[in-house]
C-alpha cells in the first residue's frame, strides 16, 4: 500500500508547466464562482467535483494514470449536481467515464506502465468506426432520455453524452485522436450547462468547468505527450528513471 501511495503522489509530478498553471487558474475561477452564490452542500459538491475533474483531465493530458481515482471521486460529485439539474445524460456521461476509462485504467497494470510509449493514431477505418459509434450513441441516448425521463434538454444532453462516451473509449485504447472528441465534448458541455444555468437548473460553476476543459484540450495539441514528441520523450525518460530507482 505504501508503494502504491508513493506511486500516486509521483503521478502528480512532472507534468508540463502549463497544466499546473491551468489548474491554478481553474481553482481561482471556481473559488470566485463559489463565493458569489449562496453556499450550499450542492455548491460545495459542485466545487470539489469540478476541480477534481480538472485535475483528472490534466492527468490524462500528462499521460498519468492517477486520472482513474480523480475521475471516480469527481464523478460522484458531478452526478449529484447533474441529478439536481435534471441533466440525466450528464449522469450517464460520468458513469461512462468511470466504466470505460477510470476503472479500467486502475485495474489494467499494462495501461499504467510507460503508457506514453503506447500512444497510437487513427487509421481511416478507425475514424469511420469512431464517428459511426458517436452518431449511434447520440440517436439512441437522445431517444431514450427524451422518451422515458423529464430531462429538460434531452438532445443537447445527448450530444455531450455521445461524444464523451466515445472519447473515454478512445482514450483507454490510447489513441491521441481522443482530443478531437474531448474538444467537441467540452463545447457541447458548455452549451448544455449554459442553457441549464439560464433556465435556473444549475450553477455557473459547471459552465466555467467546461471552458477549462476546452483550454486543456487545446493545450493537449501543443504540450501534451499525446501530441508533442519532445514531451513524450521526456516522460518516457522519467519512467525509465523511476523504474531504475525502484530496482
Amino acid at each position: 500500500m505504501g508503494n502504491y501511495l508513493r506511486f500516486l503522489i509521483q503521478q502528480l509530478k512532472g507534468w508540463p508547466k502549463a497544466n499546473y498553471y491551468l489548474f491554478y487558474f481553474s481553482l481561482g475561477c471556481q473559488i470566485m464562482t463559489l463565493v458569489n452564490q449562496p453556499i450550499t452542500i450542492l455548491s460545495i459538491l459542485t466545487f470539489f467535483g469540478t476541480e477534481l475533474g480538472v485535475l483528472c483531465v490534466l492527468a490524462i493530458n500528462a499521460a498519468k494514470s492517477i486520472n482513474g481515482w480523480l475521475g471516480i471521486i469527481s464523478a460522484i460529485c458531478i452526478i449529484i449536481t447533474s441529478f439536481a439539474a435534471t441533466n440525466y445524460l450528464a449522469i450517464g456521461e460520468q458513469l461512462a467515464y468511470v466504466i470505460t476509462l477510470d476503472v479500467p485504467v486502475l485495474l489494467s497494470a499494462n495501461w499504467n506502465v510507460n503508457m506514453v510509449s503506447k500512444i497510437r493514431k487513427f487509421t481511416g477505418k478507425t475514424w469511420v468506426y469512431a464517428l459511426l459509434f458517436t452518431a449511434i450513441a447520440y440517436f439512441v441516448s437522445g431517444y431514450v432520455i427524451s422518451t422515458f425521463t423529464n430531462d429538460g434538454r434531452p438532445w443537447v444532453d445527448a450530444i455531450s453524452f455521445s461524444i464523451s462516451l466515445t472519447a473515454g473509449i478512445i482514450c483507454f485504447l490510447r489513441y491521441n485522436n481522443q482530443y478531437f472528441w474531448w474538444l467537441a465534448s467540452g463545447i457541447a458541455q458548455m452549451v448544455l450547462w449554459f442553457i441549464s444555468f439560464k433556465q435556473g437548473a444549475a450553477s455557473l460553476a459547471m459552465f466555467v468547468n467546461s471552458s477549462i476543459y476546452i483550454i486543456n484540450d487545446i493545450l493537449a495539441f501543443t504540450v501534451s505527450p499525446w501530441y508533442n514528441q519532445k514531451e513524450r520523450q521526456r516522460v518516457e525518460q522519467q519512467e525509465i528513471n523511476r523504474v531504475g530507482q525502484q530496482q
